[in-house]
């Protein structure tokens, strides 16, 4: 099974040279596709030098889901990692975690745990899992409803799609794995209102997938009947 790392970016020149740049030197991926979501920085000019195979650049913000939308629709390959492009301490190891349950055939989905200390962590767990890096077979992700590519909306919905079908998925968590706090970059009441509408567009979407049940099914069944 072939692997795409795809890079959703929105104005972190800062960081995605280095998250390029490891998911490079892991050298499980035939293809790094960055997406620059409207960027007005250096984003794409370094996502290339860093070594992406492609950076495709969107005229204006998309938002989250879009971005990894139109990530999954210039790639080829069978499996798709997702990893966010302002993470912090990313390593080759925390690459093959994720992506190695997945190559393996032993899970569906494989979501990342970033690394907040052994109580939060630990609660995480119990949460939605929202995180930016998840590893899936790129058949899930191809059969979830447009209307649920839109922002943080993606997350739930693949979460629900494997948990409703029954395909077995999990967390792993990425010992050491950070990322640059939006209070960081847009300064504390920007960035709380972003956390706001964040988890707003979760809990929407999982009242949304749980009403469309029925949608998530059938689509689950027409994927395995094309492995038959």
């Amino acid at each position: 099974m072939r692997a795409a790392a795809i890079i959703p970016a929105y104005n972190e020149a800062k960081t995605v040279g280095d998250v390029v740049r490891t998911v490079a030197a892991s050298k499980m991926f035939a293809e790094i596709v960055v997406v620059s979501d409207g960027s007005t920085d250096d984003t794409s000019r370094i996502a290339k030098e860093a070594g992406a195979t492609l950076v495709h650049e969107m005229p204006w913000k998309h938002g989250k889901g879009a971005a990894m939308g139109h990530g999954v629709m210039h790639a080829d390959a069978e499996a798709v990692c997702f990893f966010d492009a302002d993470l912090r301490g990313l390593t080759v190891e925390h690459v093959r975690l994720l992506l190695e349950p997945v190559l393996a055939g032993e899970r569906y989905m494989n979501v990342g745990l970033r690394d907040r200390g052994p109580f939060w962590t630990a609660l995480m767990k119990a949460l939605p899992l929202v995180g930016g890096e998840r590893a899936l077979r790129r058949e899930i992700f191809d059969a979830i409803p447009e209307i649920y590519l839109h922002g943080f909306k993606v997350e739930s919905a693949l979460n629900y799609f494997c948990r409703v079908n029954g395909l077995p998925y999990g967390t792993v968590v990425l010992p050491g794995l950070g990322i640059v706090r939006k209070i960081a970059k847009v300064g504390w009441l920007r960035g709380l209102r972003q956390y706001l509408g964040m988890w707003l567009q979760v809990a929407t979407a999982m009242l949304q997938v749980r009403l469309a049940a029925r949608e998530f099914r059938e689509r689950g069944t027409h994927m395995s009947h094309k492995h038959r």
